[in-house]
């Protein structure tokens, strides 16, 4: 038996367009939030500043929880995903992003319903739907005991 894996994204909404990666996942170029798994003795909104930074080049502060997903991957894997809602700080251009990452870009709600099919999962429209409709928590439901 496998135990789903924990993972993070990040909503990183500035001027009514999101933050979004290109990387190479399944043979394939496809748009999700910046997101990946929590590491060992790390939280979520650690996970999360860490993650964004990693592949976009973004430092943000997290500022609401939009929610929990779970997606039960074709792989037969399992994650369980906290998506924050962040705004972005500073952008550190020379950084090099994470391996499999072509580019961070901003794309509108509009090019992201233009690029459904090419969206990592349905998730990644999912929570960006949610943030627009004003689904929001606050960061303190999230105890991290260390």
């Amino acid at each position: 038996m496998t135990l789903p894996h924990a993972t993070v994204a990040t909503i990183v909404e500035r001027d009514d367009r999101y933050l979004m990666v290109l990387e190479y996942r399944d043979n394939r170029w496809v748009y999700n939030q910046p997101a990946g798994h929590i590491e060992m003795d790390e939280g979520i909104l650690e996970a999360a500043v860490r993650e964004t930074l990693e592949e976009t080049a973004w430092q943000v502060e997290p500022i609401a929880i939009s929610g929990i997903s779970i997606l039960h991957a074709p792989n037969n894997i399992t994650y369980i995903r906290t998506t924050l809602i962040a705004k972005p700080i500073q952008h550190f251009p020379q950084q090099p992003l994470d391996t499999g990452i072509e580019s961070a870009v901003w794309l509108s709600y509009e090019e992201l319903l233009e690029k459904q099919d090419q969206l990592r999962s349905p998730i990644v429209l999912k929570v960006v739907e949610d943030y627009r409709r004003g689904i929001q928590y606050p960061l303190d439901m999230i105890y991290h005991h260390r």
